[in-house]
């Protein structure tokens, strides 16, 4: 008879974790999909928030970039107008302009011509140049 107590306790005991088993089991897999969707809700709601921060820094750096620009143009603008106010003009800051690119660039490889303007504004050809012997 003992033995015939255990065999239907452990069948009851089945019986029970079966039942218990097809109620849970459901209600997890809800619980689960829940939870999988709020992660993946909260991971675009990061994602974008990364995306606004990443255009909001551009946008920054393109306007600091643009301010930098236009002064280091006011600072070229006002240094070439004391140049040419110290030399007595336009004209003579672009002519001590050209003396000094000549000096720059003389001796380097491909300025064995230099073409120096005239009076007129025209440069003197070189009709009578003779190639080196």
């Amino acid at each position: 008879m003992r033995g015939a107590s255990v065999t239907i306790g452990v069948v009851v005991t089945v019986v029970i974790v079966g039942a218990l088993l097809l109620i849970g089991l459901p209600t997890y897999n809800v619980y689960s999909k829940q939870m999988a969707g709020k992660a993946a809700y909260e991971q675009a709601v990061q994602d974008r928030r990364i995306r606004v921060l990443e255009a909001q820094a551009a946008l920054d750096s393109a306007k600091l970039t643009a301010q930098a620009e236009v002064e280091r143009a006011r600072g070229v603008n006002q240094a070439n107008r004391i140049m040419a106010e110290s030399l007595g003009g336009p004209e003579n800051y672009l002519r001590w302009s050209y003396i000094h690119m000549l000096e720059e660039t003389a001796g380097k490889q491909g300025r064995e011509v230099i073409y120096i303007p005239t009076e007129a504004g025209m440069p003197i050809l070189e009709a009578g140049r003779r190639p080196a012997q």
